[in-house]
This record gives structure tokens, C-alpha cells and sequence, in this order.
């Protein structure tokens, strides 16, 4: 703690100081591999096997192969070219920024996802008021290590023994930093790209007409607060850039969670939950009703934190409330909004357009870890004396008929699509982590497997699975895709689920076996910049931006079924995080969030009327308890 500023005040302004300065390896990371076109194709084919029957696989191969040597050819050595020409990023930012930026569906349940905090272990610190404060504090020293260069960088260690040490970080330190990622790398320590990070604060969505744009003002110096639809402004950090000192912060809180102001009659919060056209033209109309400055500090503020007037009854109500919310409490085109209920449950809801969740679950863990290690306020402390009502200004805004109709419309629609959404989760409490690695299979491989056999008994299908992998690794790196439906799955859950008396348990465990190593090679494979989504992907774009005819590859009715993700899945595993999720991402799909602990493994399902999420959670548990016995030398019965 010597090392840690401390302001006037006395409370840290910053979380640590790292040796290594934030962006030192920025500079020298390896840049995103265009992979050959020819193993995209293999790949691609790869995956399309388990969903086609052999006469559509054989048209689609055709058309695959006919793209190899043609059109994809020429497309291929273009995006090879642009790409050589554009070496400070990578060749997915343009196409995927603008996938997310042009999308013109409501952002809320299509792209924003949800990380809930783990309560404080203390329970007397999680009164709303005082984990609002301690969380805030903690983000904003969060945001000001960021910015000071102090932040560790983010770097995945193989050998922590080695390359996690004092000794490594002061010899690195001196590397430059056009060569510093070697240096990390001879150790086995692969620095991860952080240029993301500085659209974690004072960042929006702005909704314009066809493509939306990010904005940033990183010299704004306040902080957006929802209650009861309300909104309110007050600076956290002041002229010299110190920190409004906790017990300050905290009064303002207070004040605002006592201020007894009706709901407003037409809630604002609705408009960011709309269709992105529909958004961009009642934008217009607020700023030509002379609400520019209103939006201004909406737009610009650090973040939005959103105080719910209610608790948290059981972890499906946690999923709502932090996937969605009530509409009227939450600014879904804040880079996130930090939502405190009543009884001081904890979330993050996320844009999704400027990062993925990396960035946030770093931002998410060191302020879980900053807040209960050293939290700035207690259930003692005092809120400051301070005179709250002019340091807290409550924003006004000024509508006119339209902007109410608008309103009164959003409203509508945010009600009656979440009211078709269902959450279900449910935890295997009969083994985890642990078991798996003593039996040498993947455990991330074993619950893709459930969930692949899951859907084979629950609808007697294989279907597109999609599995995010990150590719921060490299610089300007985003996601790629790991596609866990495979031949191997296919066959392994039609065992499994179909012919389970023609098989013996060694069978059975060869079976599981191989799943985990061919999902070993494709985690691997993506990670590295070798899988094949983002690649046909970007292909795909760059003859679109050339305005030429779309290749009959890609109007394939299989590459439209393999891009129309049933399954759409995300891991996670964090000492700070609860639970996570999203919304499925087609209408009869389902969204899955779910994480392996060393003794149990959770999942967490989003879906629409046209799924059974309740039953293929069912299903999920019976194939794990499957799997388990058979690991475990167990015959099972059907």
C-alpha cells in the first residue's frame, strides 16, 4: 500500500502500480493470422458434416470447392493485401465493428450480456448503499490506474512460476516495448491485446441512421445515476483530478436512493432498448427539443449506475433483472451499466460493440477484489456533510408528443419481448473440474458434449453450436468461433442417447475421449486465429464492400443454417463473477452461459417460446450424470 497515491483525503486514488507499464506490450504483439484458405475450407466442411445428410453435403462441398479455386481465390488475396497494407490492427476490426454498429435489432436481449458480481463475503457490506459506494469507488480507481499507465497489463501466464514474478517484471520492463512481447513469450507468457479498454468508461452507443457510432469523452468527470427511471449527474472527480472523497460519494448516494420523486410519466430508459433506426430518428427529435445537454452528460458520463428499488428473490430473477431489467432503469448504449438492487446484488449488463468480455471480466475482477479487500467505506462510516442537492443535479427532459408516442411505443415492445423470454438454470453438483482432469478429458470439451446430447434427446437433431473464443492474444484481436457440433459429438451422444445396449462402457469412455481431444484442436485452432467463421466472414464483407454479385458459396442454404446458431454458447470462470448470460441470438434458439467449477458445473439458458429451456436443462443434467458414471467405470441404463 506505500506504493498506492493517496490523495488529500486520505482514501487510495488508485488500486496498484504495477512495475509494467499497461500498454508496454501494446506495441509488439503478433498480429491476427489470416488463415490459408484452403484449411478454411477444410474446416468449414468439418463442420458442416454433422448437420448435413449426404446429399446436401455433397452440394455443399461442391460449392465450397468451386469457391477454393474461384471467387474466394481472388477474395482471399485481396483481404491478404488489405490486410498487409493495415498492419497496426487486424483484419476482423472493420468487418466486425461494423457487423455490431450496422445491426438495426434493440440491443438489449441481442447483443448486450450480463456478468453478476459474487456477494461480498462480508454480509453487513452488501446494504445497498455501501456496496454502491465501495463499487464505485473501486471502478473508479479501476479507471484512473487504467489511465495513469499503472493498470498490470493483462497477460495469460503458462508458467506463472516464471513469468508471474518481481524479477520478470523488472527485467521487462526495460525491454522496449517494440520488443517487449518476445521477451514475454520466451517465459511462455502471452500478453493479451488491451486496446478495448479505454471504451470501458465515458463511452456510448450513439443510435444514427443505418450504422451507430461509439462515442468517448474521456474528460468528462461525472458519473450517470438511474433510480425509478430517474436520472442524475454529479462529479466523482474534481478539477485537479483527485477522486470526490468516498464519504462524499456515498452522501450523494443516499440522497438519491431518499429522494421521493414520482417515476417519470415517460421513462427514458425505454428508448435505448429500441429497434437502432427507430432510436436514431426519436434521438434526433430529443435534441432539436432542446435536450442537448441532457443527452451530453447521459452520453459522456464515466458510467451508469442503476439503483433497483427491489431484491433479488432466486437466481432466475437475478438473470432478468441483469439481462434486462424493468426498461425503464437502465441506459442499454452505456458502454455498462453497474446495477446495485435493493438488498446489494451486484451485475455488470454490457454493450457489446466496443469489446468483448475480456476487458470486462478484468474490470469486473479487480473491482470485486478492490471492494472487499480494502473497501473504501464501512457500515460504520458516516456520509460526509455535504450539501447534496446542489452537487446532484437531476437531468430534465423536454418532450413533445412524438418523443411521449415513441416512449409509450419502446415500452410496449421491451414488455412484450421480455415477457416471451425464459431463464432456467440449473447446477450438476456430482462432479466438476477436479474429476474430469484426473480422468484426462477437457472439461469445457464434457459440458459441450452435454449440451450437444442434450439437444439430440430433447429434439432428435444436431444443430449449429457456437462456442466464443477469444483471439486477445493477438493485437486488435475480438472473437472467433469454436463450432462443438461435430462428427465426434454426433456420434459419441447417438450412443449415448439411441444405442446405449450396443455399446460397453469402454466404448462409451472412447467415445467421450475422443470429443475431448478433436474439442482440444478446435479451442486451440481458434484461439490461435485458425478458425474459419471470421474468415468467410470477412470474404464475405469484402465482396460486399466491392460491391460485387455474393458468391453462390454464400448463398448456400447450408452456410445460411451453420451461421443460424441454435445453440449459442459462452464460458467463463471467475473468483469474482455469480453467474452470467445473454439472450439466444435467433428466435427458436437458445442462449447459454455456463461455467465448470472444480466440483460442479452450472448452466445458465435463455430462450423464446419456440425452446423448452426447463427441459433441455433437464436433458443437460441426465447427459452429465451419463457422462460422469461412465467416466467413472459405471454402466448406465437408458
Amino acid at each position: 500500500p506505500g506504493r498506492r497515491g493517496y490523495s488529500s483525503a486520505g482514501a487510495a486514488e488508485f488500486l496498484h502500480r504495477s512495475i509494467v507499464p499497461t500498454m508496454h506490450y501494446q506495441r509488439s504483439l503478433p498480429r491476427l493470422p489470416v488463415p490459408k484458405l484452403e484449411d478454411t475450407i477444410t474446416r468449414y466442411l468439418n463442420a458442416q458434416k454433422p448437420l448435413l445428410n449426404d446429399d446436401q453435403f455433397r452440394k455443399t462441398e461442391e460449392l465450397a470447392h468451386a469457391f477454393e479455386k474461384g471467387i474466394g481465390r481472388e477474395l482471399h488475396e485481396q483481404l491478404v493485401a488489405q490486410d498487409n497494407q493495415n498492419k497496426h490492427t487486424s483484419y476482423i476490426t472493420g468487418p466486425w465493428f461494423d457487423m455490431y454498429l450496422k445491426a438495426r435489432e434493440p440491443v438489449v436481449l441481442n447483443f448486450n450480456a450480463f456478468m453478476s458480481f459474487n456477494p461480498d463475503p462480508k454480509p453487513e457490506y452488501n446494504d445497498q448503499l455501501i456496496r454502491a459506494t465501495n463499487l464505485t469507488v473501486s471502478a473508479i480507481r479501476f479507471m484512473k490506474t487504467f489511465r495513469a499507465g499503472y493498470l498490470e497489463p493483462e497477460v495469460f501466464h503458462l508458467n506463472p512460476e516464471k513469468s508471474d514474478t518481481e524479477i520478470f517484471k523488472k527485467i521487462i520492463r526495460f525491454v522496449p516495448s517494440s520488443i517487449s512481447w518476445f521477451g514475454a513469450y520466451m517465459v511462455n507468457a502471452y500478453p493479451l491485446d488491451m486496446s478495448q479498454y479505454f471504451r470501458l468508461f465515458n463511452s456510448t452507443r450513439l443510435p444514427k441512421p443505418d450504422k451507430d457510432e461509439l462515442y468517448t469523452d474521456e474528460k468528462a468527470t461525472h458519473l450517470l445515476v438511474l433510480r425509478n427511471g430517474n436520472f442524475y449527474v454529479f462529479d466523482v472527480i474534481d478539477r485537479d483530478g483527485n477522486m470526490l472523497k468516498p464519504s462524499e460519494i456515498q452522501a450523494h448516494f443516499k440522497y438519491i436512493l431518499g429522494d421521493n420523486s414520482p417515476a417519470p410519466a415517460f421513462p427514458l430508459g425505454y428508448l435505448s432498448s429500441e429497434n437502432r433506426d427507430t432510436w436514431a430518428l426519436l434521438r434526433k427529435n430529443l435534441l432539436e427539443n432542446g435536450n442537448e445537454e441532457a443527452l451530453q452528460k447521459v452520453d459522456s458520463a464515466m458510467f451508469c449506475l442503476s439503483l433497483d428499488d427491489f431484491s433479488i428473490k432466486d437466481s432466475v430473477h437475478l438473470s432478468h433483472t441483469m439481462l434486462h431489467g424493468d426498461g425503464a432503469n437502465r441506459w442499454y448504449d452505456k458502454s455498462f451499466n453497474l446495477i446495485i438492487t435493493k438488498d446489494g446484488t451486484a451485475g455488470i449488463n454490457f454493450e457489446h460493440s466496443w469489446g468483448d468480455g475480456v476487458a470486462v471480466l478484468r474490470f469486473q475482477n479487480e473491482v470485486f477484489k478492490d471492494s472487499t479487500k480494502t473497501p473504501a467505506i464501512s457500515p460504520q462510516s458516516q456520509p460526509a456533510s455535504v450539501d447534496s442537492s446542489r452537487a446532484v443535479q437531476k437531468l430534465d427532459f423536454k418532450l413533445n408528443d412524438a418523443l411521449k408516442a415513441g416512449i409509450t411505443k419502446a415500452k410496449q415492445r421491451f414488455d412484450a419481448t421480455v415477457e416471451s423470454l425464459s431463464v432456467d438454470s440449473i447446477q450438476f453438483q456430482e462432479g466438476g473440474k477436479e474429476l474430469l482432469k484426473q480422468k484426462k478429458v477437457s472439461p469445457d470439451a464434457v459440458a459441450q458434449l452435454a449440451l450437444q446430447m442434450a439437444f439430440l434427446r430433447q429434439y432428435d437433431q444436431t444443430v449449429a453450436t457456437y462456442e466464443s473464443c477469444s483471439t486477445a492474444a493477438f493485437k486488435h484481436g475480438r472473437t472467433e468461433t469454436i463450432r462443438p457440433a461435430s462428427v465426434h459429438t454426433k456420434k459419441c451422444s447417438e450412443a449415448f442417447v439411441k444405442e446405449l445396449s450396443k455399446h460397453s462402457t469402454e466404448e462409451l469412455q472412447k467415445l467421450i475421449v475422443e470429443c475431448s481431444k478433436y474439442h482440444g484442436r478446435l479451442t486451440k485452432e481458434a484461439a490461435m486465429g485458425q478458425g474459419f467463421d471470421r474468415h468467410l466472414f470477412s470474404l464475405r464483407y469484402l465482396a460486399l464492400s466491392k460491391e460485387l454479385a455474393l458468391p453462390d458459396f454464400y448463398q448456400d442454404q447450408a452456410y445460411a443454417r451453420l451461421n443460424h446458431n441454435i445453440l449459442s454458447t459462452s464460458t467463463l470462470v471467475s473468483p469474482s463473477v455469480h453467474l452470467g448470460g445473454f439472450g439466444p441470438v435467433v428466435s427458436d434458439g437458445f442462449g447459454v452461459g455456463y461455467q465448470v467449477q472444480d466440483d460442479w458445473i452450472g448452466f445458465n439458458v435463455s430462450s423464446y417460446p419456440a425452446r423448452n429451456g426447463k427441459e433441455f436443462l433437464q436433458c443437460t443434467h441426465k447427459s452429465l450424470e451419463d457422462i460422469f458414471n461412465v467416466l467413472k467405470g459405471k454402466k448406465i441404463g437408458s
